[in-house]
């Protein structure tokens, strides 16, 4: 009876141990993320690539800024992050895009992202004009007016933002803030789940399961 009591007791010492075991969360293809329409092929093949693609209208993707930043500073090595900004068939869009990719041409783009999310969204300015674009841009980032003007109408930055809404588009990604990985996978806040925290888990998760893909090829 003693040793019978003894074991008793290990079992329900031991089993809260057992149930607060973290167990990996899993994540349904078709519920929690999707696959896109059309693979696209990474900017730079030797890492993961994540994507996120936002609007500068978009109220959403303003706020989501904080998380991903707190996220980013704890990005793998092997992983690199880029931004995808899509017009959502606004002209102004197509007007700020521009602005994007000449910022990103121009070294000063970390500078200028941030403040042309305040100044939409913080400051209440519309910023739907080149003027008023050069005029944040120069102030925000110190860059010269006719450095600004040609990268601005330079071939390279209206390639870029056509080629980006083409890549949006052919991936079938509809909704900003998206989260893609590796060109393949995409989540949204709605699809994961748990709204800006649950995307980013699930963009763990698609990082972790890309990994596993690639040892395999």
């Amino acid at each position: 009876m003693n040793v019978l009591f003894r074991a008793l007791v290990a079992l329900l010492v031991l089993s809260p141990l057992a149930c607060s075991a973290a167990e990996a969360p899993t994540y349904k293809l078709g519920e929690h993320y999707m696959r896109v329409r059309e693979v696209q092929s990474p900017l730079n093949p030797a890492k993961i690539e994540v994507m996120e693609v936002f609007a500068y209208s978009c109220p959403h993707c303003y706020a989501f800024e904080p998380d991903l930043t707190k996220w980013l500073k704890k990005l793998p090595a092997d992983v690199e992050f880029t931004r995808q900004p899509h017009t959502l068939g606004q002209p102004a869009g197509a007007l700020r895009n521009k602005a994007f990719y000449a910022a990103r041409m121009l070294g000063v783009l970390d500078r200028f992202h941030s403040a042309l999310f305040n100044a939409i969204h913080k400051d209440g300015k519309t910023m739907a004009t080149v003027e008023d674009l050069r005029e944040l841009f120069i102030k925000q980032t110190g860059v010269k007016a006719e450095d600004f003007e040609g990268a601005f109408n330079s071939f390279a930055a209206d390639a870029g933002y056509r080629r980006g809404e083409n890549a949006i588009q052919a991936m079938g990604i509809s909704s900003v803030p998206t989260m893609v990985v590796d060109g393949a996978y995409f989540a949204s806040p709605g699809s994961a789940g748990g709204g800006f925290p649950g995307m980013l888990k699930v963009t763990d998760f698609l990082i972790e399961q890309a990994r596993k893909e690639r040892s395999k090829r």
